[in-house]
């Protein structure tokens, strides 16, 4: 939303971001920016769903079969105690295999895939909203590592590693391979096995989650590059 808002700012004063005049990007680019995809987990960490009400007793009946996540701030799930980056049609089976074998086999703080891919209004939302666009790029914003993943499989394109190398070097981040147990059925590998165009996950600031409020400055300094360069590669 920061990044809109100088995007905006910059654009009715005809100015530079990153050293790059926006008016002129936006003529010839368009850009979409989804804020928020898990509005519910993201509720429920900040405390802002009635404690008394059904979803606020539904997650933390969820939360006590897993007393070693905190409950609510180590809560990723949506508020139904599904992951919403393993609910995607990207090898789901795999994801289902490994996340069992760690122990999440049903509804959970996180880590659960569903019943089956799509499942999830949100997952489902944003599938369907991707396949009535033609998006040349797409970046999914998550936290933490500063990593740079940019491959599923072997369906990255060419210009992937050559993107995610500019990508990596405006932010100082590390161009990586996503961990085994992480691989499949993200919206990144998704969008990857179905359109064969460049995608990537940026893993955001350093330490454990949630992250600090404190980090912003240092995480929107290092990120201002890759949210500009992704509309002109």
């Amino acid at each position: 939303m920061k990044f809109l808002e100088n995007l905006c700012i910059a654009y009715s004063r005809n100015s530079k971001l990153y050293g790059y005049n926006i008016r002129q990007i936006l003529n010839h680019s368009t850009l979409y920016i989804a804020p928020m995809i898990n509005p519910d987990g993201v509720n429920l960490v900040n405390n802002k769903i009635d404690f008394n009400s059904n979803e606020y007793a539904y997650a933390r009946y969820i939360s006590k079969k897993f007393p070693d996540i905190p409950f609510p701030n180590g809560w990723k799930a949506n508020i139904n105690g599904v992951d919403l980056n393993l609910q995607f049609p990207a090898d789901w089976d795999s994801a289902k295999k490994i996340k069992y074998s760690q122990g999440y086999s049903s509804p959970a703080p996180k880590n659960f895939v569903g019943q089956k891919p799509l499942t999830e209004p949100e997952a489902l939302a944003l599938h369907n909203f991707t396949l009535t666009h033609n998006f040349r790029m797409i970046l999914t914003y998550h936290t933490q590592g500063k990593e740079i993943y940019w491959q599923f499989k072997n369906y990255a394109p060419k210009e992937s590693y050559n993107i995610g190398s500019k990508f990596a070097q405006s932010s100082g981040y590390y161009l990586s391979e996503v961990p085994y147990e992480s691989s499949f059925a993200g919206y990144k590998d998704w969008f990857l096995q179905e359109f064969r165009r460049p995608a990537f996950t940026i893993e955001a600031g350093f330490g454990e989650n949630p992250l600090s409020l404190s980090q912003f400055d240092s995480i929107y300094n290092d990120n201002i590059g890759i949210l500009v360069l992704a509309a002109i590669l």
